[in-house]
């Protein structure tokens, strides 16, 4: 019997028909998989199924209408099923518990359209009832839709001045904004895929004799099938139903999941993206208190205020001119050397030679002191250009800054309008 339903599964998968020989294997008191292999084979044959189809449901009900809607699924009849049997095959869905291996095989068979419009509404259905909204963050939504966001987005006015755009005031409206439209992008990617498959690909109910699934073979309905007649390996880990959700929507996910996803999720994008258009709305204020060059300047719309200016000039001045105490030493060997020179007019003129010798050292020393100070000055001097045109470029930019904001929140509800569009339109709009 298992070598028979071995053989089944795999003509299912590759053809969509039960292998030519008739099954031959005996019933197992007991046992509800011989009677759901005789009424699968039944139904395939265009029989009834009844008699077989009673006797396996006595035994195993839940396992029997498991077994037979993912074998109707692989093999590209899933139209074939009973409207209870789904129902019966699903369970109940749980925040609390993890969702069963049959569960999720069943959710990914109805979102691939294996049980055509009613199969994919009523895993719609089955999530719904969960209210799954409110009970996860929202901001772990926005994650998996829209991964390795920039902390710092730098919009065009500020590209001169990027340290700008870290300042909370200027930040959050251009932060919301540009995820607004990252959110929408991703929201349309989703649904014009769906849309994109189903315009294109063979429908899964095989109604027209399309060619079965078989690109399930490494997918979760087959496997749960082996293990059902004890072919398959041990049983992998099971998830959550907030895991598989949120898994479902990150990038590179199955379109026909990630469209069943972004259903449950279209309460708490509506939210978000509200949220994020009224900052992006946020007025960008009239005065503000800018880092530049280390030195916090108070900047106005008609100019950077002067007492902030001027503040920081003093501390340029103090920061850039290094404290020297009096030449000590250049005055030592002054005195020295006026005291040699004064001793070579009485005794030897090797005294008149040191004497120059330590003048001249000591002007060298009062020459270099001097080109420090200088190169000081002019260190100060361009410290204090370069703050007062950084300044003016900072009050021409925030100028810049106010009048990008309009079209910004155009931008923003515009993206907010769409995004509600699409996610509205669900993965029913293929239908």
């Amino acid at each position: 019997m298992h070598r028979y339903a071995e053989a089944l599964l795999a003509h299912l998968a590759a053809k969509g028909t039960a292998p030519p020989a008739a099954p031959s294997f005996s019933d197992v008191p007991g046992y509800w998989l011989p009677p759901a292999v005789e009424a699968l084979v039944a139904i395939l044959a265009g029989d009834d199924p009844l008699e077989p189809l009673s006797k396996a449901a006595g035994r195993d009900q839940q396992q029997t209408a498991l077994f037979l809607c993912l074998a109707l699924a692989v093999s590209g009849q899933g139209s074939r099923i009973h409207a209870s049997w789904l129902g019966t095959a699903f369970g109940e869905l749980s925040l609390d518990h993890p969702v069963t291996h049959g569960q999720r095989s069943l959710w990914l068979a109805a979102a691939r359209g294996a049980y055509g419009p009613a199969g994919k509404i009523f895993v719609l259905r089955k999530l719904d009832a969960l209210a799954i909204q409110k009970h996860t963050d929202p901001a772990q939504w926005v994650q998996a839709l829209v991964p390795g966001e920039p902390s710092v987005v730098v919009p065009p006015s500020l590209a001169d001045f990027p340290e700008m755009a870290e300042i909370p005031e200027l930040a959050r409206p251009s932060v919301a904004a540009a995820r607004l439209a990252r959110l929408r992008g991703r929201c349309a990617e989703i649904t014009s895929a769906r849309q994109a498959e189903h315009d294109s690909a063979a429908p899964l109910d095989n109604s027209s004799g399309s060619r079965p699934a078989t690109s399930w073979a490494e997918d979760e309905p087959l496997a749960v099938l082996r293990t059902l007649i004890g072919q398959g390996g041990p049983a992998g880990p099971m998830a959550s139903l907030s895991t598989y959700l949120l898994d479902d929507l990150r990038p590179g996910a199955d379109p026909h999941l990630a469209a069943i996803a972004l259903h449950v999720a279209a309460p708490i994008l509506r939210g978000v993206a509200e949220e994020l258009e009224a900052d992006s709305r946020l007025e960008p204020p009239a005065t503000l208190t800018v880092p530049l060059l280390g030195h916090r300047i108070h900047l106005r719309p008609e100019g950077p205020d002067q007492a902030s200016l001027a503040a920081a000039e003093e501390a340029i001045l103090t920061e850039g001119v290094v404290p020297r105490g009096r030449p000590w030493a250049a005055m030592v060997l002054i005195v020295a050397g006026v005291a040699c020179l004064i001793g070579a007019a009485f005794a030897s003129r090797l005294l008149g030679a040191a004497a120059v010798a330590m003048m001249g050292l000591a002007g060298w020393q009062l020459w270099q002191r001097r080109k420090l100070a200088e190169a000081d000055a002019r260190y100060v001097a361009a410290q204090v250009s370069e703050l007062k045109e950084l300044a003016e470029g900072a009050v021409w930019a925030l100028h810049a800054y106010a009048r990008e904001s309009e079209t910004r929140a155009k931008q923003a509800a515009t993206d907010a309008a769409e995004l509600s569009r699409l996610v509205r339109r669900g993965p029913r709009a293929a239908h």
